[in-house]
């Protein structure tokens, strides 16, 4: 009798689950499919925008690459426009680094100017990675030594020459050349100096900014 009764009340909450479950699917079934198929949807399109950026940026990578050989076989013009091209609709980090190529091909052809303003604007691009823009406002600075002032040198290159800059030691450089051009020997040495005094510098900056300290010290215009 026992066995029976155990038997009658697991059919009645077989039962009553099967129902509970009945009620549950006719209330929220339409919103478990709902969820169901959100979820396919929103992964396959993330796989999809995955497979899409992957495409675009390997078409972007063969662009710059192209581009780049364009350059090395001195066909400025040519890779020029195709950097240009590479900057409007490039993905990823490309239109960037085809900006920063723009404008080394720029200086390569002779239009320091425009060399000069093509590194600014990539230094002033706050969506460009830091290094890159420090490197931009580096190269700036370089081609200034020649056409432009000491001002306007420094205006690149001093934020660079502090603390554990990474490129410290290239921005004091451009800055005692700088000087040295204008005449400015005081200050010129005190760049060159904080180059021999960081023993971080590397070797041949090190090198160079002891023969100007020399060349300085030749000259008697500097204490």
């Amino acid at each position: 009798m026992a066995q029976d009764n155990d038997s009658f009340i697991r059919e009645v909450n077989e039962e009553l689950r099967s129902d509970q479950f009945k009620n549950a699917w006719s209330r929220y079934g339409k919103i478990a499919i709902g969820v169901a198929i959100v979820i396919v949807v929103a992964t396959a399109g993330y796989r999809g925008y995955e497979y899409w950026q992957s495409h675009n940026a390997s078409q972007s990578g063969d662009r710059f690459l192209a581009a780049l050989n364009l350059a090395s076989e001195g066909k400025h013009d040519e890779a020029l426009a195709a950097f240009q091209a590479l900057e409007q609709d490039g993905t990823g980090d490309y239109p960037v680094l085809a900006q920063m190529r723009a404008a080394a091909v720029l200086s390569e052809k002779g239009d320091t100017a425009g060399a000069v303003a093509a590194f600014k604007e990539v230094a002033a691009n706050t969506a460009a990675p830091d290094a890159m823009r420090d490197v931009a406002k580096l190269r700036a600075a370089w081609l200034l030594i020649d056409t432009g002032t000491y001002e306007e040198v420094s205006a690149e290159a001093e934020v660079l020459t502090g603390g554990n800059h990474a490129l410290r030691n290239s921005a004091r450089e451009a800055l005692g050349l700088s000087a040295y051009k204008a005449e400015d020997m005081a200050r010129a040495k005190e760049w060159f100096q904080a180059i021999v005094d960081d023993a971080t510098a590397p070797r041949n900056v090190e090198s160079r900014a002891q023969i100007m300290l020399d060349n300085i010290a030749a000259s008697g215009k500097a204490p």
